[in-house]
């Protein structure tokens, strides 16, 4: 899975993509809001491990997450 960290400018807020093996995307949310998106795509129970790797993640570079 990839991540995408993109960073925002005045009032439009960072988001995060997360993109499969084929860069379909999966999930696209708020960095201050995944709750309902993790928990979509089945990833809830690994949210405090996904918003670590997320807020140490650069902005604007691909990132692998392993899980």
């Amino acid at each position: 899975m990839y991540l995408l960290k993109t960073k925002g400018i005045a009032k439009i807020p960072d988001y995060v993509q997360l993109r499969d093996e084929g860069f379909t995307l999966l999930a696209y949310f708020r960095v201050d809001r995944p709750d309902k998106s993790l928990e979509k795509i089945g990833l809830g129970d690994k949210q405090a491990h996904i918003m670590q790797i997320i807020n140490d993640a650069p902005f604007g570079e691909m990132t692998v997450l392993e899980l």
